[in-house]
């Protein structure tokens, strides 16, 4: 018998019974985040064009709701544009569908997703969820993005959810052993627009980071 859940239904205990994901216990697991401050700061540039980002989306919260089609124009297009995304050697696809699927003693249990979101060189996956939904936090798709994430040929896959305000990096990493039964994430913390600073900054740094570690 075959379980099939939707990669937006389904839930982190589900993906631990089923996949062996686990929250890593190490605290040096994800240092990605961290490191980028000091490695990839943004340039003085860089963070004049981030305030007008800023600058933009505040003027989008003045007629809510803020959709995720408007995000992507205002914020994440421009971002990915700084970081260098656009650039060889990276290849950008979007809206591919994902399958992961593991046999339990009793019966097959399939997650089926159709990706709303950008992925980069199979090890950064992007996704954009609707901020419409006052309730529609980064937790709640959270478990969503770590099933993309696990559907990667890649052992070590990085994230990034954001909902226009805020915004959470994921590493997710699998043995070579057992790729699907085996798996450990982290988060970073959670940069917002709400801040009195601009933390887009840190989100750019913590991009451009990525990008050189997974040329």
């Amino acid at each position: 018998m075959v379980q099939a859940i939707r990669a937006s239904q389904v839930t982190l205990a589900q993906l631990e019974q089923h996949f062996g994901l686990a929250a890593a216990k190490d605290p040096g697991f994800f240092s990605e985040w961290r490191t980028a401050q000091t490695q990839a700061p943004a340039t003085p540039s860089e963070t004049e064009r981030l305030a007008r980002i800023k600058t933009y989306f505040n003027y989008l919260l003045r007629t809510p709701p803020v959709l995720e089609g408007a995000v992507k124009m205002v914020v994440l297009s421009p971002l990915l544009e700084l970081a260098g995304f656009y650039e060889p050697p990276f290849a950008i696809r979007a809206e591919a569908e994902t399958v992961i699927s593991s046999f339990d003693s009793d019966d097959e249990v399939t997650v089926r997703g159709a990706i709303d979101a950008l992925v980069l060189q199979n090890q950064l996956w992007i996704l954009v969820i609707e901020s419409k939904m006052s309730d529609f936090s980064l937790t709640k798709a959270l478990p969503q993005t770590l099933s993309y994430m696990l559907a990667s040929p890649q052992l070590t896959t990085f994230g990034l959810i954001l909902n226009g305000s805020d915004f959470v990096f994921v590493k997710l990493e699998r043995t070579a052993e057992d790729q699907l039964q085996s798996a450990q994430y982290a988060t970073s913390k959670v940069f917002s627009f709400l801040s009195p600073d601009n933390e887009l900054a840190e989100v750019l740094s913590i991009l451009k980071y990525l990008g050189n570690e997974i040329r």
